[in-house]
């Protein structure tokens, strides 16, 4: 009888536990292979997420391999507004510390994913670990860096997804992006707060290195003179240009105002410009070298022709006005250009007519330079079409033309060159310089003449200060009225001063340019030719040119 019973019980003990146990089996049978993919889904949802980025993004940088942006590390945060744990403990973090991405919030409450927050600071991430939320995770994403701000108006930024905004950085975007990559980030199990990749489901491409033509040290030392200028002056802006003449290569390009990189929560677009390219000017005097080179190759003047400049500031040709800064008598021409003498410029152009707009065309101005950066101005030069008595005078120093400080500089580089014109570049390249003809559009004659001219007016004339010792410095200086609604303004003007520094083979061509200082009675002798002196000697110490 005892044996019965026990045989009994441990019958319905033996079921008892085979039926929990087949329970079992069949729950795991239903979870883990009937039921698979729905928790697997399920699962993916709470713990992982799919987020597409691009590679880190290469880097730019100067002619001698110094970084001019790369990548650095930055912590985004970031939250999935369909799986939300505690609603109320996220709404109060969002409105205390985040109110943008709280209104955010409220218009997508349905979205997989959306940052809050990227490029924190570590204020912002110490807040996020200690408000304990659930819903607020963490990611680790590259960031640009530039360590020249100096340059920041060539290079210019990414926006908050790294891709270009302005700049070489928006021009030469898909180049430095890359192709992206489609990874599932988990969670970090141990914070709950971090996420990283686990899962490369689509591989992308690097992107490429872009090197420039720019030198960093040259650049740095450039806007800092400029800077410093256009302080002293209490100036609106001012521009600066270094060029190697023999292969177009710009090695500086500066411009003020500009911007720190570093922070652009309120940045003025318009200083992010680079002006020696985007903007174009009247430029007063500077013009009368290249109305002289015109008259010299057309051989309707000498080097040595006198010239009757009327001993007067004021004179009459064809009944048209014309006002100069000093009076001068009869003078020879070359003279004319050194002295910067309106009156007798003028005398000499008239001979010229219309073939002056056809050398000044030949010279590059009115049409682009063709130079790899978006943004880049024509410039403007009237045509013979709608020319009146006026125009061939004003065009012969420098008014009825506007040119980019690129222009000036390129036309400078061609007189460099004896007479064969170059294409600036800014993509540094180990081709042979850009020429644009291999044939000089002038004479050696004409060019030989015209460069003594500049000397001439480095030596003697409106541009002594340019001058260096044991250098030769071939300038020319233009000081512009501003055209203010309508009329011309005597008290605002634009200052240059463009020049060619040469050395047995070594030449640089340099620009100085300031608009509307905020002091009286100043010209581009006293103004830009300073600024011009002082980037020319702190050129030649960084490139240790003895």
């Amino acid at each position: 009888m005892n044996k019965t019973v026990s045989h009994i019980r441990i019958a319905v003990l033996f079921l008892g536990f085979f039926l929990v146990y087949s329970i079992i089996i069949m729950m795991l049978v239903w979870t883990q292979i009937i039921n698979h993919t729905f928790y697997q889904s399920l699962g993916r949802k709470q713990y992982s997420i799919t987020i597409t980025q691009l590679p880190p993004r290469a880097a730019i940088f100067d002619r001698n391999g110094k970084y001019l942006a790369l990548n650095t590390e930055s912590t985004a945060a970031f939250i999935v507004p369909h799986d939300i744990e505690n609603r109320p403990l996220l709404d109060s973090i969002l409105q205390t510390h985040f109110p943008e991405a709280y209104t955010r919030l409220l218009t997508c409450k349905d979205k997989k994913f959306m940052y809050i927050k990227r490029k924190l600071s570590p204020e912002q991430i110490a807040i996020i670990k200690q408000s304990g939320s659930p819903d607020i995770h963490l990611l680790q994403e590259p960031c640009r860096y530039y360590p020249l701000s100096a340059a920041s108006c060539i290079i210019g930024i990414t926006d908050s997804d790294n891709q270009g905004l302005l700049g070489i950085e928006k021009y030469y975007n898909d180049r430095l992006a890359g192709t992206p990559t489609t990874a599932t980030l988990q969670k970090d199990a141990r914070s709950g707060l971090f996420y990283f990749a686990k899962d490369t489901q689509i591989s992308g491409t690097d992107g490429s290195d872009i090197y420039l033509t720019i030198d960093s040290n040259l650049q740095f030392l450039t806007h800092q003179a400029l800077q410093e200028c256009v302080t002293k002056f209490g100036a609106k802006e001012g521009i600066a240009l270094i060029m190697d003449p023999d292969n177009g290569h710009i090695l500086a390009m500066a411009n003020v105002p500009s911007f720190d990189p570093a922070n652009t929560k309120q940045l003025d677009l318009d200083s992010t410009k680079i002006r020696a390219i985007t903007q174009h000017y009247e430029l007063g005097s500077v013009f009368k070298v290249f109305a002289a080179l015109a008259a010299l190759e057309q051989k309707v003047v000498t080097i040595d022709e006198e010239i009757d400049c009327k001993n007067n500031t004021t004179a009459y040709i064809d009944g048209r006005r014309i006002n100069t800064v000093h009076a001068h008598g009869i003078i020879p021409f070359k003279d004319v250009v050194a002295l910067s003498n309106n009156i007798g410029i003028a005398i000499v152009a008239k001979r010229l007519g219309e073939n002056l707009f056809d050398h000044y065309q030949r010279l590059g101005f009115g049409k682009k330079t063709g130079i790899d950066i978006p943004g880049e101005s024509p410039g403007f030069l009237n045509s013979p079409y709608n020319w009146s008595k006026q125009s061939v005078i004003s065009l012969s120093y420098g008014y009825e033309v506007c040119a980019t400080i690129l222009q000036l500089g390129c036309a400078f580089c061609l007189i460099a060159r004896d007479g064969i014109p170059v294409k600036p570049v800014l993509i540094y390249s180990d081709s042979e310089a850009a020429t644009l003809d291999a044939k000089p559009y002038y004479s050696q004659e004409t060019i030989t003449i015209i460069k003594d001219i500049l000397y001439r007016t480095t030596q003697y004339g409106t541009a002594q200060r340019a001058a260096i010792k044991g250098y030769k410095v071939m300038t020319k200086t233009g000081t512009a009225n501003m055209l203010i609604e309508g009329v011309y303004d005597s008290q605002k003007n634009r200052y240059t001063c463009a020049g060619i520094l040469e050395k047995g083979t070594y030449k640089r061509v340099i620009v100085t340019f300031i608009q509307e200082a905020d002091r009286p009675n100043l010209f581009a002798s006293t103004v830009a030719v300073p600024l011009h002196e002082t980037i020319a000697q702190r050129m030649l110490i960084a490139e240790r040119i003895v």
